[in-house]
This record gives C-alpha cells, structure tokens and sequence, in this order.
C-alpha cells in the first residue's frame, strides 16, 4: 500500500527593493474628510482620498511632489495652477510638483479618490498653505 504525504504550499509573495508591506492602513482624519496611506515605497506614496460633500482642502503646493487624482466617486472640482475643472467618476488630473492646487467637493455625496504621489519626499510637512477654511496657514 502506497502512503501519501499531505503537504501545503504557501506562496510568499517578495516585494521589490524599497517597497514595503505595511498591513492594514490607519485613516486619518481631516477637518474636510479623511485619507488612507494605501501603499508606500521608495519615491511613490498611493492613498485613498474622501471629501466630504461642501469641503475643500487648502490651498497648497508641494516642493518635492507631483500627484495623479483618479476619482472614484462623486464630484471634484480640482484647482491646479490657473485652471479650474470638474471631474466625475473614472476621470483623473496630474498636479505638477511646485504648483498650486486644490481639491474641494461640490457635490451631496462624499467625494472619493485615489491619489498617487510621486516624488523624492512625500511626507506631509512639504506643504505649503496659501489659503485653509480651516485656520492651518502660516501667517
């Protein structure tokens, strides 16, 4: 009679160098809504961005970034530089690194985005503030 060893694979999955596995991500919270460190690793940060409806974020602008907003749900009209526009679902815009920009929400539901980040530095002491609703300006 044949005997059969049972065996189990587990498949590990190896990050590239620089990128780091962090479990479950923590929400922070904001005064116009909350966000998400999704993933984060050597020159890119990926988040999950919500605005609440009739909020706004500063308006800002990162020395040593540029990010890409892909909307998800709801409404965003986005500020970068001089120009104004209105995104819905499945649309996305790029922020150059050193422009201003801001991200606000006309609409009545939350406004939900993934933001990719790419940059040298990504931490969130490299914003610069022009103009909060929410009194975080450096006068």
């Amino acid at each position: 009679m044949a005997r059969y060893q049972e065996t189990t694979q587990t498949e590990t999955l190896h990050l590239p160098p620089g990128i780091t596995s962090r479990g479950v991500a923590a929400t922070e919270l904001r005064p116009w809504g909350a966000f998400t460190v999704l993933e984060e690793g050597r020159g890119y940060k990926i988040k999950r961005i919500e605005v609440k409806p009739g909020h706004r974020l500063s308006l800002q602008m990162h020395h040593h970034r540029s990010e890409h907003w892909i909307v998800v749900s709801g409404t965003a009209r986005v500020t970068c530089g001089e120009q104004e526009v209105l995104l819905s679902n499945n649309e996305s815009t790029y922020v150059p690194q050193c422009t201003s920009h801001r991200l606000e929400n006309p609409g009545v539901i939350p406004l939900v985005l993934i933001e990719v980040q790419n940059g040298e530095y990504l931490g969130e002491d490299d914003i610069i503030r022009y103009q909060d609703d929410y009194a975080r300006t450096k006068d």
